[in-house]
């Protein structure tokens, strides 16, 4: 990792908690973190950049051992989404590489879910999300021909929060845990 940037940023995030912002304190003075650390890419270890044929990866970064954050790598391969789905918690997002676009979902008065207008995130892009404001999207790679990746914080261990996937069409809704796709995380303290 180049310049030890994640520690960097894991420690000024931890700095920042420790002071119990509120979330607009958090998505203003966490969201200049989140986009220094994306303002170059040059520090993301390459083993958390490799997409799957299938379907995108989640990375788990880092956790705080009291679970107030994660820092998580997504990967997209071309074509690669989510589907409609929920987080329970504060999220920030943050492009690193290629293009990503969002999608609001809305609950409607059947029960089903509408989607909004979409929104495209290149590098340097960071976008939130909340319980609180909105909290039900769709993430896919707006590229086609190339992998993107982007830089998640969410206010929680995200890889091991009971979330929510949303049939668009009914609304039924069905509980998961997404975990992560690694079994080992960056050393923050060997920056090399």
């Amino acid at each position: 990792m180049s310049d030890g940037k994640l520690l960097t940023f894991v420690k000024e995030l931890s700095l920042l908690l420790e002071q119990k912002p509120s979330e607009d304190a958090i998505f203003t003075k966490g969201k200049k973190l989140l986009e220094n650390l994306i303002a170059k890419d040059d520090w993301l270890p390459e083993e958390f950049t490799k997409p799957h044929p299938q379907y995108y990866q989640q990375y788990l970064l880092y956790a705080d051992p009291l679970e107030r954050f994660s820092v998580v790598s997504f990967v997209w391969g071309p074509g690669q989404k989510t589907p409609v789905h929920n987080h329970t918690v504060w999220g920030m997002v943050g492009q690193l590489r290629g293009e990503e676009k969002g999608t609001p979902y809305y609950l409607q008065a059947d029960g089903g879910f509408q989607p909004g207008d979409a929104c495209i995130s290149p590098p340097g892009h960071v976008d939130t999300v909340s319980p609180n404001t909105h909290d039900i999207h769709v993430v896919e790679n707006n590229m086609s021909d190339q992998t993107s990746i982007s830089i998640h914080v969410y206010g929680g261990n995200i890889g091991r929060i009971h979330r929510s996937v949303f049939d668009p069409a009914t609304g039924a809704e069905k509980s998961f845990v997404s975990g992560y796709a690694n079994t080992t995380v960056p050393n923050l303290w060997n920056p090399a």
